[in-house]
């Protein structure tokens, strides 16, 4: 995941952001059959959320 540029890491960050509100719409409609899957989602999105705030902060 750190070796993505910006642009790359943003776009994944919006997919997985996506994928995250899928997956609560399952849970919520009994759908979902794993639902580990919601809280790999979200590390997901804070580990990529933390490589653009550490890539923001140097640049500064």
């Amino acid at each position: 995941m750190r070796a993505l540029n910006a642009a790359e890491l943003s776009r994944q960050l919006e997919t997985a952001q996506k994928e995250l509100l899928d997956l609560h719409f399952r849970l919520e409609t009994k759908q979902l059959v794993n639902s580990c899957e919601i809280r790999r989602v979200r590390k997901d999105i804070a580990r990529m959320r933390t490589i653009l705030r550490e890539r923001e902060l140097t640049l500064r």
